[in-house]
């Protein structure tokens, strides 16, 4: 549950990083929606970065990789 809740983030933070060089592009710096799409984007690494520290707290993800 906890990893598809990071890949879901993951993929969250790259839409609100396109939908921001997008309103960058199209208002060419002029607009407020590219900071909001920045505050968003900042906002779901926060939250990202939480989830991650829970899950190696917690014991969910670990640092082993599978061929060890």
């Amino acid at each position: 549950m906890l990893q598809s809740i990071i890949v879901f983030l993951m993929i969250a933070i790259v839409i609100s990083l396109v939908v921001g060089f997008i309103f960058f592009y199209h208002d060419k710096g002029r607009s407020k929606r590219v900071m909001y799409a920045l505050g968003i984007r900042v906002t779901l690494a926060i939250i990202l970065m939480i989830c991650v520290f829970y899950g190696l707290y917690s014991g969910q993800i670990s640092f082993q990789t599978p061929w060890n």
